[in-house]
């Protein structure tokens, strides 16, 4: 298949689902049940620390992806962007970061349950949604690394440094060398992306495609 068949192929996928289930009243409340789960997902850590050792502590382990991949799966991958995209919004008059930490967690969630859902609905069965989910993981992962490294960090660096961002990374690396105790400001990135988001983000998208993989198929019928 080629450049130009994949590309109508995913657009004839996207078009279907939007026109037989997205926006029918049954879909439209699915999607708004689903990104309400996902919302208090996106917030539990708030008040539940999921924060593992072996991470730096403003790494939280939540699963917020998982409506929009079940969501996905079932009404096709432009219901998995909408899903994502309203729970962002709505976190957003609570932000901490400017927007910008909402802008990331946007662009790694698109990144891993867009290709997920959309191989899936592309050949419905247990094994696309395997591949889906892999891709998926690796495309979340690879997005999450480039958001750290031309969004999050930059951003936190000259918050924490207070327009100081050389300041801002000493105090970054200082949190980070408690777990890391060959970190500098100039091999920062090496060790933070490669030891930190990189693991991170594969064990954040397992536990979700695992918990999808099991709970879906149950589900499916109230989804439909």
């Amino acid at each position: 298949m080629g450049r130009r068949d994949l590309f109508s192929s995913c657009l004839l996928i996207c078009g279907d689902h939007m026109q037989k289930n997205l926006f029918s009243a049954r879909g439209v409340a699915v999607m708004g049940v689903l990104t309400a789960i996902s919302y208090v997902l996106y917030i539990l850590p708030k008040f539940i620390p999921t924060s593992l050792p072996i991470f730096p502590s403003w790494l939280d382990l939540q699963i917020s992806d998982l409506p929009a991949l079940l969501g996905g799966f079932a009404l096709g991958p432009v219901a998995s962007i909408i899903i994502i995209t309203v729970k962002c919004l709505l976190k957003l008059p609570f932000t901490t970061s400017l927007g910008i930490g909402e802008l990331a967690d946007f662009i790694v969630g698109v990144a891993f349950v867009f290709p997920a859902t959309l191989i899936y609905n592309r050949n419905k069965s247990k094994k696309s949604a395997l591949i889906g989910m892999t891709v998926g993981a690796l495309a979340a992962t690879f997005a999450a690394c480039i958001a750290n490294r031309f969004i999050l960090i930059p951003f936190y660096a000259g918050f924490y440094g207070k327009g100081d961002g050389a300041l801002g990374m000493s105090i970054l690396v200082g949190a980070v060398s408690k777990l890391y105790s060959g970190v500098t400001s100039d091999n920062f990135f090496a060790y933070y992306l490669f030891l930190a988001v990189v693991p991170f983000n594969l064990l954040r998208c397992l536990i979700t495609s695992a918990i999808t993989y099991f709970i879906y198929k149950p589900l499916s019928k109230y989804l439909h």
